[in-house]
């Protein structure tokens, strides 16, 4: 059987597969994209989506029950969990809809089938209908990457959960365990807690939300303990006695002591692993380390021909990370110029409540890095806009190099700050400094005028505190 010739091949439809091929089809490359599963991957149907989805019914619900501080009543409030789990798995279905709709659009031919790279130049896919052969030049690898499984934590969709079975959850858990404290286990956690849960969260680190600012991180914290959450830290779940129909017994070591509780439905969240396997990787002398493809800043693998972006080829592990990538991977391959991406200028966001967003260096990683900072803060109690809301928990810091001005990062946390955090990224991206921040009007009253007050608060200007 003749192969079927192709100019790009991509083996993988999340949000770094499609992008890449929507970029390719319009710079005029004809492209194929290989799907095992779902368009739009993990983050449009398990994941980012579907998880923002259930979140939003959370904070409406959490809404409700503060109606008399808004001068309004709201008698009998209650929820069905069965029809938040269907508001948000139609919101993902509408999604994974349109992405087939895209592909059309643009000519990309859809193989719904497993793939793996025979040979460079080539792949083979097993569809319903029996193997298709695929040949290109180039072939992007966007195969994303899945919960990672702890011995003896695995998930078994009834006691233990993965982020699937929590997206789905057959019963409203009563008393919750959540393992591990990143985005993904406290937006769960968040969740659940909000909807009646008691919830505990255990992280191995030293604080929940690791990779944020540290300031950022404790003022979370308070906020989840205020909510009712119980937070430890610096504490490791050793093993779980399942009984089936009637819950876990979990061992969690803290302070060098151990001790059991008892909870009736566990979520682990510690991780990810990349999909690396079965793809024919090892063969073609593809470098691999800890699950994750090794790859150039162009996302170049080593092997002539072939890339890899998004989830499989390593952190920060986030879907917009990948959709950049792909567009970066199509515009090499169809001979343009690109800029390599800077890591350090995407962007991480969590949508717990309160919500968090960062972006660039926390103050420990600037001081560690050598510069000298200069810190500013403003919070949101100082804000019209947060008090006319209701929200006027948060913190807004921005850090910057007190030689220069450069904007070395940001990291907020409350209401809406997700929205927010995007003026400091197109800062950075434009290599602003403190004097052109300072000088730039912000609307009032918005919750992005707070962002302004940081920035002078890191040079003594500061107005509203």
């Amino acid at each position: 059987m003749a192969a079927q010739n192709f100019d790009m091949i991509v083996i993988g439809a999340g949000p770094g597969g499609y992008v890449a091929a929507i970029r390719g089809a319009q710079l005029g490359l004809k492209v194929a994209i290989v799907e095992r599963e779902n368009l739009g991957g993990i983050c449009l149907n398990w994941g980012c989506i579907p998880t923002k989805a259930l979140l939003r019914s959370a904070e409406v619900f959490h809404l409700m029950h503060r109606a008399k501080d808004f001068g309004l009543s709201a008698d009998g409030i209650g929820f069905d969990l069965n029809a938040v789990v269907a508001r948000s798995r139609g919101v993902a279905k509408q999604l994974s809809g349109g992405i087939g709709h895209l592909m059309k659009k643009n000519k990309i031919t859809v193989f719904m089938g497993t793939a793996t790279i025979a040979r460079p130049g080539t792949v083979s896919v097993k569809t319903d209908k029996g193997v298709e052969e695929l040949s290109a030049k180039s072939i992007v690898l966007a195969t994303g990457a899945r919960a990672r499984q702890l011995p003896g934590m695995e998930a078994d969709g009834d006691l233990v959960w993965a982020y699937r079975d929590a997206l789905q959850p057959k019963r409203m858990p009563k008393k919750l365990l959540v393992i591990g404290s990143g985005a993904i286990g406290i937006e769960f956690a968040s969740f659940f807690n909000t909807l009646g849960a008691d919830t505990t969260v255990v992280e191995v680190l030293d604080r929940v939300l690791p990779v944020e600012d540290a300031e950022i991180s404790a003022f979370a914290k308070k906020q989840f303990v205020k909510q009712g959450m119980k937070i430890l830290e610096k504490a490791t779940v050793k093993k779980l006695d399942r009984k089936p129909g009637q819950g876990v017994t979990a061992h969690i070591e803290k302070d060098g002591k151990t001790e059991t509780q008892d909870f009736d439905t566990v979520i682990s969240a510690v991780g990810i692993v990349g999909n690396v396997e079965d793809l024919g990787l090892e063969a073609l002398g593809v470098k691999i380390d800890r699950t994750h493809v090794v790859t150039d800043e162009y996302c170049r693998t080593g092997v002539q021909g072939l890339y890899a972006i998004g989830d499989v080829a390593g952190a920060p592990w986030l879907a917009h990370k990948a959709s950049h990538e792909g567009v970066m991977v199509a515009e090499l391959i169809a001979g343009q110029h690109p800029h390599p991406i800077k890591p350090n200028s995407i962007a991480g966001c969590t949508y717990c409540h309160p919500q968090v967003a960062s972006v660039g260096l926390t103050e420990a990683k600037a001081k560690e890095a050598g510069y000298e900072v200069r810190v500013g803060r403003f919070p949101f109690i100082g804000n019209g806009k947060a008090i006319a809301l209701g929200e006027a928990e948060g913190l807004v810091k921005t850090v910057f190099d007190a030689k220069t001005g450069e904007l070395l990062g940001a990291h907020m946390v409350g209401a809406e700050v997700t929205e927010l955090i995007q003026g400091y990224v197109i800062g950075r991206t434009l290599e602003t400094t403190e004097a052109e921040l300072m000088e730039t009007v912000f609307p009032h009253p918005t919750l992005s005028e707070m962002m302004h007050e940081s920035v002078l608060d890191a040079y003594g200007r500061a107005l509203h505190i």
